[in-house]
């Protein structure tokens, strides 16, 4: 069910994708203090990944859901992915980490409250 007939994606997919990533950016990072993520470089590298997916994921999110669901910060989530993707030379590590610590966290519950709670769209 990832396609309806006329070959376009459903909105909810894309929420769901932002959930799936999300929890892989928990799940590689699971015990780790900011030293010991910045140090193992394949765990870093994998979790920048799912964070710009998780960024992409969120483009395609409609306005009038955006709009619906305003206490989600779909720009600074946007804006994240077009920083880490776009600024490979300016990575802050200390954002990342709060990303990883803060921000995702934080975002999963809403996300999963979007899909709860908006079934008919």
């Amino acid at each position: 069910m990832s396609d309806d007939q006329s070959g376009t994606r459903s909105w909810r997919l894309y929420i769901r994708d932002m959930i799936e990533f999300g929890e892989r950016v928990l799940s590689y990072t699971d015990g780790m203090d900011q030293s010991a993520f910045v140090a193992d470089r394949r765990t870093y590298d994998a979790t920048l990944r799912n964070i710009e997916l998780f960024g992409e994921a969120a483009t395609h999110v409609p306005a009038q859901i955006r709009e619906r669901y305003s206490d989600i910060e779909w720009r600074s989530i946007v804006g994240a992915r077009n920083r880490l993707a776009h600024g490979y030379l300016g990575i802050d590590d200390d954002v990342v980490w709060d990303i990883v610590q803060t921000a995702v966290p934080q975002m999963l519950p809403k996300l999963r409250r979007v899909l709860d709670t908006d079934r008919a769209t």
